[in-house]
């Protein structure tokens, strides 16, 4: 019932098409050289970009307090977050902390801050402008309010990161 199977090997005729031994070590060849050139360049990729995010999320932090100093008509921060055990990834609580109406006194319309109500310090995410007991005119100068690094600034807006919490 089961026939015997055939070990015959089936050798090319003169005329048919195929690939000779040689020319498959050619492409070997090749395939190994640019390997050789291209995996120790990979290399150099990995990694750069975690340091490009690192530097974009500084220079965000740092546009975006240069730009709430410039809203709020401030030379220097009344209270910046400038020591290291107080560095934080809150940008609701950074660069200043302040409470309403002890150093943020005027609004940037000229209105004296509610001491009740209105949302105290200068800050880069839920910044309140406006001080008339509401917290419907919040601005954001930050896309989120956490970060992935950690921040302290001085009373210039000088920003620096950190990369893990104090």
């Amino acid at each position: 019932m089961w026939g015997k199977r055939s070990t015959h090997i089936r050798i090319p005729e003169a005329g048919q098409k195929g690939f000779t031994l040689i020319e498959l070590l050619i492409v070997v060849a090749i395939l190994g050289a640019l390997a050789a050139i291209v995996i120790p360049n990979i290399g150099q990729f990995i990694g750069a970009g975690e340091q490009e995010a690192k530097d974009t999320e500084l220079s965000n932090i740092q546009s975006a307090v240069h730009a709430m100093m410039v809203d709020n008509e401030l030379a220097t921060l009344p209270n910046p977050v400038n020591a290291v055990i107080n560095r934080t990834n809150d940008m609701s609580a950074f660069p200043d902390t302040s409470v309403c109406g002890i150093d943020k006194l005027k609004d940037i319309e000229g209105n004296n801050f509610s001491s009740f109500g209105d949302k105290g310090g200068y800050v880069l995410y839920g910044h309140d402008r406006i001080g008339d007991n509401s917290q419907d005119d919040l601005v954001n100068y930050v896309v989120t309010q956490t970060t992935a690094y950690w921040y302290t600034v001085d009373v210039q807006g000088t920003v620096t990161q950190y990369d893990t919490a104090p």
